[in-house]
């Protein structure tokens, strides 16, 4: 919400259409979905990390010369900083059909027009033209955000990796994920929740 006012602020002509604005869950496929039917020309899925619990094994006594072990989970607060994901090539037939709907504005997704774009060689070239553009467009953004959060806030990078994550894939448009920190951190969690931020 508050990135939605300072992109709203800073740059009025540009129309910010959000995929989640309450406390209520959206699907990752949904996001898609209202991204792609807003024919967004970037999609930006903010969310927070967190690290799984660990299992740590510990010997608890001994029995006849033997170790005897318990198994434990202990929290894993370690995480810190952010991450940028775009989508790796990997969903591809995911990719290509939204691409195709967004592209040729497919009504009936059905195994005719399917056919119908496969067998057309132009409209395949369309299609790989635009993926590859909307992947090189999406690396470049997030190594900008990378260099904002580093260098501009001082903020530890995971850097920038490609994932085949659903929520990207689906998106037909250059797309990031931004991992904003680790919410099972103190201080992490501190930083998320600071109104400096």
């Amino acid at each position: 919400l508050k990135l939605q006012k300072a992109i709203e602020k800073d740059i009025p002509d540009l129309k910010v259409v959000m995929t989640r604005s309450t406390e209520a869950d959206v699907g990752l496929q949904r996001r898609s979905e209202i991204a792609n039917s807003a024919k967004g020309d970037l999609f930006i899925s903010i969310h927070c990390n967190s690290l799984a619990d660990r299992r740590v094994r510990e010997v608890v006594g001994h029995k006849h010369g033997k170790a005897i072990y318990r198994t434990t989970s202990v929290p894993d607060r370690s995480g810190k900083g952010v991450l940028f994901l775009v989508y790796r090539f990997g969903r591809s037939e995911e990719e290509h059909e939204a691409l195709r709907e967004n592209l040729f504005e497919v009504e009936d997704a059905g195994p005719n027009n399917n056919v119908d774009i496969q067998d057309n060689p132009a409209a395949m070239i369309t299609i790989n033209a635009f993926k590859a553009k909307y992947r090189k467009q999406s690396i470049h953004f997030a190594n900008i955000l990378n260099t904002e959060f580093t260098e501009g806030d001082g903020r530890r990078s995971d850097g920038v990796k490609e994932q085949g994550v659903l929520v990207l894939c689906h998106s037909a448009m250059p797309a990031v994920l931004i991992e904003t920190g680790f919410i099972n951190n103190h201080e992490e969690e501190d930083y998320l929740n600071s109104e400096a931020r």
